[in-house]
């Protein structure tokens, strides 16, 4: 087996989601407190009305508006005040021409009224009445029943992270078990004779592993759960023998270094021998990245990635490929990205897709500048400098100072 045409980037993520087709994470149901940074598996609905009542968006007094037209500062209305409604608690009496309650902020409204006028632009005129000096239309500070929400209307859609903002609005539907993707299972092998552990002090020509914990956050970070990593030695029955007892827990298996084609570089033979289905892809027109290896298990549904050694390049391979196929098998919205000026002449890689790493600046009147990074991909530093990539197509020769490029968002 020996591929010797590399796929576009392209080319390699159809055959990707070709192969994965089926792999879209199973649904289940957790408790809110235990889904945040999942991703829903269906459009959730509201079960309630939000506000359930009509509420208070300030402190003062509930009126019905038509007793307030012409009041002002120097010409009041006076009013009749019926009751005062505690926070939590439903009124009792229903408004009456001439009449006002009391209701704090968020508190509900009772029957008859329809408008709140400011404490401010209240004043006590004795012990059951009051002036009103503001004039008020009907709903001015209140929200009507449903009007943020009405029941079962859609108020998210299956794909959308469940972050702070999403947790409070599916509780206040009393969604208080949402139905989530189950994570994909991760396990992560480096390999490379030159590795030590992070807290080791490396000798002459070694180096400390870098790539199994910067997997660890990717992975984490997509709300995969890692069941397994392993450093091991660049030969090839441990990686064979790493891989296999990796597909018995995983849904996806990386493989950093021995992706390229040194004599040490056994991880395509290894997932091409163990898989059934085979290295699909072996080498990618992608800068940094073109050492990536791709195959599928179609018996144990695992996919199976040969990742770039070099750590910045492992990252962007991993966010360009595995992190795309799992936003496209669970409805997820692509990254966030900015239009943005470069700074100054890139060329591109030729024949090859360019991941630019930039580093954005706010300019006079909101719009942002792009300062390109430069530096190798074994160099982690540009990854953690840059604020995000411009992608520079195969076919074009760079970008020139001046164009605006879109600028995807880390």
């Amino acid at each position: 087996m020996k591929l010797l045409n590399v796929d576009t980037l392209d080319e390699a993520r159809e055959k990707l989601l070709s192969a994965a087709s089926g792999k879209s994470p199973a649904a289940e149901k957790v408790s809110l407190k235990e889904s945040f940074g999942r991703i829903l598996a269906r459009d959730v609905r509201s079960e309630d009305n939000i506000p359930g009542f009509r509420k208070s968006t300030v402190d003062g007094y509930a009126v019905r508006a038509a007793d307030t037209q012409g009041a002002g500062d120097s010409i009041p209305v006076f009013l009749k005040v019926v009751e005062t409604v505690a926070m939590g608690e439903a009124p009792e009496k229903k408004i009456e021409p001439g009449q006002a309650a009391y209701v704090p902020t968020g508190g509900m409204l009772p029957e008859g009224a329809d408008a709140m006028v400011m404490i401010e632009y209240c004043e006590k005129f004795d012990e059951n009445s009051i002036a009103v000096y503001d004039s008020v239309s009907p709903g001015r500070n209140m929200v009507a029943a449903g009007e943020d929400v009405s029941a079962g209307q859609v108020i998210m859609e299956k794909g959308t992270r469940i972050t702070a903002r999403e947790a409070g609005v599916l509780a206040s539907s009393g969604v208080h078990m949402p139905e989530v993707f189950a994570p994909w299972k991760v396990s992560i092998i480096s390999t490379g004779d030159e590795l030590v552990a992070a807290d080791v002090k490396p000798e002459p020509g070694q180096v400390r592993d870098i790539n199994t914990y910067s997997l660890l956050a990717a992975t984490a970070g997509k709300g995969f759960e890692t069941v397994s990593t392993a450093v091991i030695k660049d030969e090839e029955n441990l990686l064979e023998k790493a891989v296999e007892e990796a597909f018995k827990t995983s849904d996806v298996v990386l493989v950093s270094g021995g992706s390229s084609q040194g004599d040490k570089d056994h991880t395509a033979r290894v997932i091409d021998r163990l898989s059934h289905g085979g290295v699909f892809t072996h080498g990618i027109a992608l800068k940094p990245g073109k050492p990536t290896i791709l195959g599928y298990d179609g018996e144990s549904q695992t996919i199976l990635a040969g990742l770039p050694g070099h750590p910045a390049a492992a990252l962007m391979v991993f966010e360009l490929l595995i992190g795309w196929l799992h936003r496209k098998l669970t409805g997820q919205k692509e990254p966030l990205s900015v239009p943005a000026v470069i700074t100054e002449n890139v060329p591109a890689a030729g024949g090859r897709t360019t991941c630019q790493m930039v580093k954005l600046e706010k300019e006079p009147g909101g719009t942002y500048s792009a300062r390109p990074l430069h530096g190798k991909s074994a160099l982690m530093t540009t990854l953690t400098r840059a604020d995000g990539y411009t992608m520079i197509g195969v076919n074009r020769e760079g970008i020139n100072e001046g164009d605006t490029v879109e600028v995807i968002l880390f």
